[in-house]
């Protein structure tokens, strides 16, 4: 299922994308003292006692502010509102509660969303300042006080998001014969015309006009292949091209659509050929550890030769070269060309990725590998991989058990990935590793 999804909302500079940065653990947002320097969402994965959410990141609302510029975070935030499970509002104490703090808080409350209010900038230790408890008049419930800063008041803050949050076991209404698909790619690639094609009628508005679809569909397709849920999502642009405010909520629909994937169908145009963005799309999903396909789609409109599926096809494996795993397909959404391919290799990759490979067999094949090339060195010490396991699928996930992780170099990783997808035919799924020293120091690669 997809990730439930967290938004961080307020005024301009009260501290939501410090509060962001240190939830996630990482400087994503752009912080500085300029009111209006998020002027667009940016999300990330955020995890808290075994949770895992989806946390947004906006610019700062005013509600009654006429600048252009405004006016568009502004929706921005609304957008992200709509799209929330959960909201947290930010304050800021030495401010103390605004009369746009109320304006904001009556749009959450409209909303009929959860709100956690957390009132910024208390950053002595011990009991908040006087001025904290005015924000209590907000309505909201519960007011937690925070130093973003430093980290004091996030636990609180997340404990409580938790308790709003939908339960993850219940799903998305889809049981296990199911497989769910989602179709991405740069707008007009042809998504929806695919699906179409897929589900043997028009289930959604085909034109050559870019980004006709602007959310994410879900088509349920039976054939003898077996049950799918196809998920079209609007075409992924590149930010400096999203123009319409509509157009930022289809991006985030799209990279939820492949949060709840099984497999990503990466929809590559024939006729246009590999672009930058379509290695970002394709770059996002494999991140989020899913098998993918890379479908060549519009290659009846090609001018071709018996050479011509070759060279396309090895130009297409360097362009791809971060996910040499993924298979590449070559279809026509518009004549059905080879769809029942696209269809024989979803199942294939799915399974690939689901698959479980005993620790007798790993360790049989390590045995190979390390007597085959030797485990690199340095200054004299030698790295040994004790044994490995299993840990998890989807994407297949191993752990090796090392005497030194700093030895067990990049390039030794993909020696073995490359053993394990040959030995155990692994195509269609990416593969990861968690290395753990002998006093249980883990890293992840």
């Amino acid at each position: 299922m997809a990730k439930p999804v967290v938004a961080v909302v307020g005024r301009p500079n009260v501290g939501k994308s410090t509060l962001f940065n240190k939830l996630i653990g990482q400087r994503l947002s752009i912080v500085e003292d300029t009111p209006g320097v998020t002027r667009d969402r940016i999300f990330a994965d955020c995890e808290w006692l075994d949770h895992t959410f989806l946390l947004i990141d906006t610019g700062g609302i005013e509600p009654k502010s006429n600048d252009v510029i405004l006016i568009q975070m502004r929706r921005q935030a609304q957008l992200a509102i709509e799209s929330a499970d959960v909201i947290i509002l930010v304050t800021d104490v030495r401010e103390g509660l605004t009369a746009s703090d109320r304006d904001v808080a009556e749009m959450l409350r409209k909303s009929g969303k959860p709100v956690i209010v957390a009132v910024n900038k208390c950053d002595a230790i011990g009991e908040p300042p006087a001025e904290f408890y005015e924000f209590y008049n907000l309505g909201l419930g519960e007011v937690f006080p925070l130093s973003a800063a430093h980290g004091h008041g996030t636990g609180d803050i997340l404990d409580a998001v938790l308790e709003h949050l939908p339960s993850q076991a219940d799903g998305d209404g889809y049981d296990e014969a199911y497989t769910k698909v989602a179709v991405i790619g740069k707008p007009n690639a042809g998504k929806s015309s695919l699906i179409n094609r897929l589900a043997g009628e028009d289930r959604m508005i085909v034109s050559d006009i870019a980004g006709t679809t602007r959310d994410a569909v879900d088509t349920i397709v039976e054939n003898e292949f077996g049950k799918y849920v196809f998920i079209d999502t609007a075409g992924i642009r590149r930010k400096s091209k999203i123009l319409e405010k509509v157009e930022h909520y289809s991006v985030l629909r799209a990279y939820m659509a492949v949060e709840r994937a099984d497999v990503c169908v990466i929809l590559i145009d024939a006729l246009e050929g590999f672009t930058e963005q379509d290695s970002k799309i394709a770059g996002y999903a494999h991140e989020s550890g899913k098998a993918c396909v890379i479908a060549v789609n519009k290659w009846d409109a090609v001018e071709k030769d018996d050479k011509t599926m070759r060279q396309m096809k090895e130009k297409l494996e360097k362009d791809f070269s971060f996910m040499s795993y993924a298979p590449i397909v070559f279809i026509s959404a518009l004549t059905g060309q080879r769809l029942h391919t696209l269809f024989q290799t979803i199942n294939t990759v799915k399974a690939n990725s689901e698959v479980r490979i005993t620790t007798g067999r790993l360790n049989d094949l390590l045995a190979y590998c390390t007597a085959r090339v030797q485990p690199p060195s340095d200054k004299g010490k030698r790295l040994k991989i004790y044994y490995m396991t299993q840990a998890s699928n989807k994407p297949p996930t191993f752990v090796c058990f090392v005497n030194r992780a700093d030895l067990f170099h990049f390039s030794y990783q993909r020696y073995l990935e490359n053993q394990i997808r040959e030995t155990f035919s692994l195509t269609g799924t990416p593969i990861k590793f968690i290395i753990k020293e002998r006093n249980n120091k883990d890293t992840k690669a």
